[in-house]
């Protein structure tokens, strides 16, 4: 997310750096030294026939909006300095009472916008800790996606709504079990921190119980249960609720199994281009009372390269200034093709960036969360057809340079042909 808001990891340390770097020094961080040459200018073009020097009482105060004590205090004797310098050329203006009380106001002005900078640092210090301590707990809450996870190459991005907040009311997690890869995405009814409980509740519970339940259908139900046991919001809100995509990618089998608790349905980018994977939508979780009868799980056949994209509303309902919504699937379907399979990372940039151009300039925003997922070969099952041996060995290492360094032109042609005559891509020939 990123995160995507991506990986990495969140610091706190103490902070040493008063000075912004040069990349961020704005017109606001040289108004000073541009009105102290602007006093020094003008009263050489009026050759000290009027007292100009006053223009420097403004500095220290311009400073400390931008730097930290120290420096202001520079700029300070530096702006003395200065109006000794000017009163000097003029004769007997040195000593003179208006400008002995010039230097005393500047002093005094000085000394006060030291006491500024050194505030506004240590705010703007306490400001960067809180901020690491939000990114510590949004990396411990909603984990970086990770490159690979089992048989799955991964890739997505997460954007909390609110202006500021990292964490929001969407959520996501992948993880690797005895069953296989299993996945969670999902939306939570309602923004700010009491949307952020609720979704660590659910991911709390899913990474537990994601190892323990075989069946994605009681680990929905399990997913439920937590939400009316752990979340605060669950007992003064009857209209609580998380719609979810629970996913399923048993290793070597080629497949993947979905339980949909109201969510958005996934779109899988292939061969053929896009396509919405059929699923059959239950209650989201904590309105499963409502219906007790148990999720139904959809299985739908993958080939090596398939990419399937998981997304919240945020992502699908984004708005453009007519107040159409993201159209998702014609999105994808229009830039993957007839290509070939596209890596996970390719298609999670373009929707970020092309959702982006859709609502430019739309009011309101949204959390938005986008899985990528792409099945890689795997060991048993994820082995192209033909013999194997030295070929496939061959095949799955072609695998990985291609996704690394991008799909080829040339691939398909280049391995169309096994050493047998028959067809060693994934599935054989479409």
């Amino acid at each position: 997310m990123p995160q995507t808001r991506g990986g990495g990891t969140a610091r706190i340390a103490g902070i040493r750096r008063w000075r912004p770097p040069p990349a961020v020094r704005t017109w606001s961080w040289w108004l000073p030294f541009v009105l102290a040459v602007l006093a020094v200018l003008l009263d050489l073009a009026f050759r000290s026939r009027e007292p100009l020097s006053f223009l420097l009482v403004a500095v220290p105060p311009l400073a400390a909006a931008t730097r930290g004590p120290r420096p202001v205090a520079v700029i300070t004797a530096g702006c003395i300095l200065l109006e000794l310098a000017m009163a000097s050329r003029r004769p007997g203006h040195l000593d003179e009472q208006h400008h002995l009380a010039l230097y005393g106001a500047t002093a005094l002005i000085g000394v006060a916008a030291v006491l500024l900078a050194r505030q506004r640092v240590r705010a703007q210090a306490r400001l960067i800790r809180a901020r690491s301590v939000a990114e510590a707990v949004q990396l411990t809450l909603l984990r970086p996606v990770p490159e690979r996870v089992g048989p799955l190459r991964a890739a997505g991005f997460y954007e909390a709504g609110e202006r500021g907040a990292l964490v929001g009311g969407d959520l996501y997690d992948l993880c690797e079990t005895p069953f296989g890869v299993r996945v969670i995405i999902g939306d939570v009814r309602g923004k700010g921190l009491d949307a952020v409980q609720t979704v660590s509740a659910v991911l709390g519970s899913f990474r537990v119980s994601a190892h323990e339940w075989a069946d994605l259908s009681s680990l929905a139900q399990r997913l439920e249960l937590s939400i009316a046991r752990n979340s605060p919001r669950a007992a003064c809100d009857a209209e609580l609720f998380v719609t979810a995509l629970l996913l399923e990618f048993p290793a070597g089998a080629g497949e993947v199994r979905i339980v949909d608790r109201g969510h958005p349905p996934p779109v899988l980018v292939g061969r053929d281009g896009a396509q919405w994977l059929r699923t059959s939508p239950h209650l989201p979780l904590g309105l499963g009372a409502l219906a007790p009868a148990g999720s139904e799980i959809t299985t739908h056949p993958l080939e090596p390269g398939d990419v399937i994209v998981l997304y919240t509303d945020g992502v699908s309902e984004a708005r453009n200034t007519a107040g159409v919504f993201y159209p998702v699937l014609e999105q994808l379907a229009g830039r993957f093709a007839g290509r070939q399979r596209p890596d996970p990372e390719l298609v999670a940039a373009f929707v970020r960036s092309d959702a982006d151009c859709w609502s430019a300039g739309a009011e309101g925003e949204d959390d938005r969360a986008l899985l990528a997922l792409a099945v890689r070969p795997g060991p048993d099952g994820g082995r192209p057809r033909g013999e194997g041996g030295v070929h496939g060995e061959r095949w799955e290492d072609d695998w990985e340079d291609e996704w690394d360094e991008g799909w080829a032109e040339g691939w398909a042609e280049r391995w169309a042909e096994g050493p047998d005559g028959t067809d060693a891509r994934p599935g054989g020939a479409r």
